[in-house]
């Protein structure tokens, strides 16, 4: 799923969403937020003072970031929130105000001050829940999945869905437990769907859903949730770029171009550029295929001037591409100090893979697989490791599994993995 890679940073940075996105989709939910925006800065105009105004004002920037993808918002929330911090540095207020510069870090992938600040949130106000949803988010990125958990139970029957049971969908998918991430999911599409069948929250929801049925190899159920998605909020880019796998996976590669162009003219994330130039090379297209892996990079220098840090997606794509190797483990390297997760790992044991260490890569590779998670990229990775390593029979293994999980996880790995697996068998056949 989505998540799986960019969940608590899911947009890209605010310069390359200025310079490059365009116009934004003009969905209705939107426009209630913009509605919601201007409402609130005209009560900070009037009262400069009120730190519930400001507050206010934060928590629309907040709504407005997540519908649109543009970063650009958050930090105006962390300014509006911080100056109702000064303004009122104790209660309730001051709480939200915290939990809303928790959410801000997290996209920034500032994990650890994210976690404080949700602490803080709850130590200025017991009572609210949000930060224990924020708290555990930092902590599944931190790869403390036990404390993550902890922090989300605090959530079960107290709180919508979306905050708890979609965490714990997500909990079980990276603990092998794919079934019951998607019967979980599907719980928390409904539930949104009767309480707002229409806008972002039910889009988000569906695309959730969509992302794990992808994972366990049902395009076509993917399918379905990403229309469904996109019935929700029209021109949603998780929605389109989900729709974009699908058709890859399916070997419709020009729907899949078109999918990402929808998905990249919304929002340009690093990670949908590098897949539309992956498709763009099945289809023969090399010199518009590098044109958008110079995006990609152009996307990751943007952001890194606007506070979003791309470490583990850029070391990812260089990796995958065999481009600026070094400097691919260098990024990794630097993830893995703040982001313990087992897709950071999975990176690093990546990118240690493509510089020629593949002994080395086997400990980190470990760590990437020590949940049981069922990813098909995972199980590629591990595959190509553990044959470079001279391990035969875990690479025949692992390819296996890649290959049953998702026949076509990926435009250009999956044959690939088709084609060592083929010579591994062989091998394995000679006397």
């Amino acid at each position: 799923m989505t998540r799986c890679r960019t969940r608590s940073a899911a947009a890209a940075g605010a310069a390359a969403v200025a310079l490059l996105a365009g116009t934004v989709a003009p969905l209705a939910q939107e426009r209630a937020t913009d509605q919601l925006v201007k409402f609130h800065q005209a009560r900070v105009a009037a009262d400069p003072d009120d730190p519930l105004a400001h507050n206010r004002l934060a928590a629309a920037y907040v709504q407005k970031a997540r519908e649109s993808g543009d970063l650009t918002y958050y930090g105006l929330a962390e300014t509006a929130a911080r100056r109702s911090l000064t303004l009122l540095p104790r209660g309730a207020s001051a709480g939200s105000a915290s939990t809303t510069l928790a959410v801000v870090h997290l996209a920034r992938h500032e994990f650890q001050q994210a976690l404080a600040l949700a602490r803080q949130a709850l130590d200025l106000d017991p009572a609210e829940l949000t930060p224990h949803a924020i708290a555990g988010d930092a902590l599944i990125e931190m790869g403390e999945y036990d404390t993550a958990a902890q922090a989300y139970a605090r959530l079960a029957g107290r709180e919508g869905p979306r905050s708890g049971d979609a965490r714990v969908a997500y909990l079980r998918f990276l603990q092998g437990d794919t079934a019951g991430a998607i019967a979980t999911m599907r719980r928390v599409v409904d539930v949104v769907r009767a309480a707002t069948p229409q806008g972002e929250p039910s889009a988000w929801a569906r695309a959730q859903l969509g992302d794990l049925l992808l994972q366990a190899g049902d395009p076509p159920g993917a399918g379905t949730a990403f229309r469904d998605a996109l019935a929700a909020s029209p021109g949603y880019h998780r929605a389109l770029s989900g729709m974009a796998r699908v058709a890859a996976a399916e070997g419709r590669y020009r729907d899949a171009v078109e999918h990402y162009q929808k998905a990249l003219a919304v929002i340009p994330l690093p990670e949908y550029a590098a897949a539309l130039g992956d498709v763009l090379v099945r289809l023969g297209r090399d010199a518009d295929a590098r044109r958008q892996y110079a995006l990609v990079e152009y996307i990751g220098r943007l952001s890194a001037l606007n506070k979003v840090v791309y470490n583990r997606e850029l070391a990812l794509f260089y990796a995958d591409h065999d481009l600026k190797l070094p400097e691919a483990l260098a990024l990794a390297r630097a993830e893995l100090s703040v982001r313990r997760d087992v897709y950071t790992q999975d990176v690093l044991a990546w990118a240690l893979l493509k510089n020629g260490r593949a002994r080395e890569a086997l400990e980190p590779l470990s760590e990437a697989l020590r949940l049981g998670t069922r990813d098909a990229r995972l199980f590629f990775h591990a595959g190509m490791i553990h044959r470079a390593a001279g391990n035969d029979e875990a690479a025949r293994d692992f390819l296996g599994r890649a290959l049953a999980l998702s026949p076509r996880f990926h435009v250009l790995q999956a044959p690939i993995a088709v084609k060592v697996l083929a010579e591994l068998t062989g091998k394995g056949a000679r006397p």
